[in-house]
């Protein structure tokens, strides 16, 4: 039944191979997948066009704006300020959210999917974004072997794949570890968080 699931998913990621949304997430220069959208003038953007560097100089969520925007490896960026700009300019790598800024809950189980640009953390200088309240909550009950997990996954298996098919897959043969939502909930209420 796997392999049949499996086939169908592939017969309609190939239906699917010029939607914009494919397109947007798997761009061709190197920076792929990322959690980014087709905006009209745009190409892929950046969680939403959310301002990355405000995560890390403000510690907040900030929303940018296309008059002031940078393009890195084929993705968009849109910035609050123009220096917020300059500094991402100066050192686009150390403004990235980690796993191209899907959520990394969802790349723990090897699923390259959501993530609100709102819901972050930061740790050890780095951006993690996340697809909701509990599913932050569920990855920080465990933050260091949650972080490894992730790690492992999107060098093993996400980072210059195709986001459709990694997703495809991973929806189909869950990894061991896999929880669902319901599960991920409930251990968030048991450690009372």
């Amino acid at each position: 039944m796997n392999l049949k699931i499996m086939f169908y998913a592939g017969l309609l990621l190939v239906a699917l191979s010029g939607c914009s949304a494919m397109t947007a997430q798997n761009p061709s220069e190197g920076y792929s997948p990322v959690n980014a959208i087709k905006m009209e003038g745009s190409g892929s953007v950046m969680l939403f066009g959310a301002d990355v560097v405000a995560y890390q100089s403000m510690n907040k969520y900030v929303q940018g704006t296309k008059s002031i925007q940078s393009t890195y490896k084929g993705v968009d960026f849109y910035f609050s300020s123009v220096e917020h700009k300059t500094l991402f300019d100066q050192t686009p790598e150390k403004y990235l959210p980690q796993f191209g800024g899907y959520c990394a809950n969802g790349i723990m189980f090897g699923i390259p999917w959501g993530g609100n640009a709102d819901n972050f953390l930061m740790k050890d200088g780095k951006v993690y974004i996340f697809g909701g309240e509990v599913s932050q909550k569920a990855f920080a009950l465990e933050l260091d072997k949650n972080i490894a997990l992730s790690e492992q996954y999107w060098k093993n298996e996400i980072q210059g794949s195709n986001s459709f098919i990694q997703r495809a897959k991973r929806l189909v043969l869950r990894v061991p570890h896999y929880k669902t939502g319901e599960e991920q909930a409930n251990a968030v209420a048991a450690a009372g968080k």
